[in-house]
Order: C-alpha cells, then structure tokens, then sequence
C-alpha cells in the first residue's frame, strides 16, 4: 500500500472516528488496523518495551471505545490518539518499579522487534535513538517518522512549540554526534 500522505491520513483518522462514533464498538477494528503500528512505534519509544506498547495502545483502544465522540470531535484526531497512547504508557511506566524499567530497557535493543525493520542501518538509527533521552527521541520519531509539526507535537506532548523545537534540536546534534563516526565505515545512515 502506498503511504498516505499527513493529510489523507488525518482524514482516514477522522473517518474511522466518525464511525466508531456513529456505529459504535464494532467499528473500533478500523482505527486500530489504521493506526496500531504508527501507535506502538511512537509508543516503544515511551517506554522502551514492545510488550508496554502494545498495552498502552490496547488501553488507549479502550478508552476510545468508551468515549468514541471525544475522539470524533478532536480538531486533530491523530493529534490526540497520540497523546492519550502517550498518557497510558506514562501510566504504565509510573506501575513498574525503577529496576524492573532498566532491565526493560535493556531487553528491547536485545532481541528483535517487528516495530522497526531490521537490517544493519536501522539497528544503527535505533541504538542511536535509544541513547537520547526519552523526551527528545519521542520528539524525534514524532517529527521524523510521523511527520508532524513542532506545533502538533506540542500539542500532544503538552509542551510550548519552543520547547519541542529545542529538543528536536538537541537530540539531532546529539544523534549526528552518535552517528558520524559509523558514517566513517561506510554505513549509510540516511533516515
């Protein structure tokens, strides 16, 4: 399937909302299949787990099943299934306790996840992202990946555009500082 450009994305958002609303909890499968992987992306980033993820975006599946109008109303849709993914997995984060959170983080670089592709480049944007500090790679794979605005993303991340902005900044000198030397070996590192 070819990809979706920002705007007939919001629109295929809109459209499933609408429904959900209109027809109810039978509809939910839509904006799920629509959305679920886009979610679990930017929330692995949150809290640095798949299995986390894909909780919090069940949670967030949830909470749009329940109020299904909230979500048809939004003025950006995608805006806010973003921010309620990001809320659940802060919630599920605040549950773990302090240890438990490191071995996670360590775990997930590990082992393989079906969230990024694998291959060689992309373990070596990954190990990079994993070493910024989680408010700026959400920023990051917000901007990058989902294309969105410094003002979106302050929307979702509850943050002032200046703020979201200075991260994105700071966390692509840190990246080019992580990634330029494999540039040196020949890797291609273009996102």
């Amino acid at each position: 399937m070819d990809k979706l450009s920002p705007a007939q994305f919001a629109a295929k958002i809109r459209c499933c909302a609408n429904d959900l609303q209109d027809h109810g909890v039978d509809r939910l499968g839509s904006l799920y299949d629509l959305t679920a992987t886009r979610l679990v992306r930017y929330a692995v980033t949150v809290t640095k787990n798949s299995p986390d993820a894909e909780d919090a975006i069940q949670a967030t599946m949830v909470r749009m099943a329940m109020k299904p109008k909230i979500l048809a109303t939004a003025q950006q849709p995608w805006a806010y299934l973003l921010r309620v993914t990001r809320n659940e997995a802060l919630r599920i984060l605040q549950k773990r306790k302090p240890l438990q959170i490191f071995a996670q983080c360590r775990q997930l670089w590990s082992r393989d996840s079906e969230v990024v592709e694998e291959n060689d480049q992309a373990q070596v944007i990954r190990n990079a992202l994993k070493r910024l500090p989680t408010n700026q790679s959400e920023v990051v794979v917000l901007k990058i990946w989902e294309d969105m605005t410094f003002a979106e993303i302050a929307s979702v991340l509850d943050e002032s555009p200046n703020t979201v902005a200075s991260r994105y900044r700071y966390a692509l000198q840190k990246l080019d500082n992580y990634l330029r030397p494999m540039a040196h070996e020949d890797i291609d590192i273009n996102v």
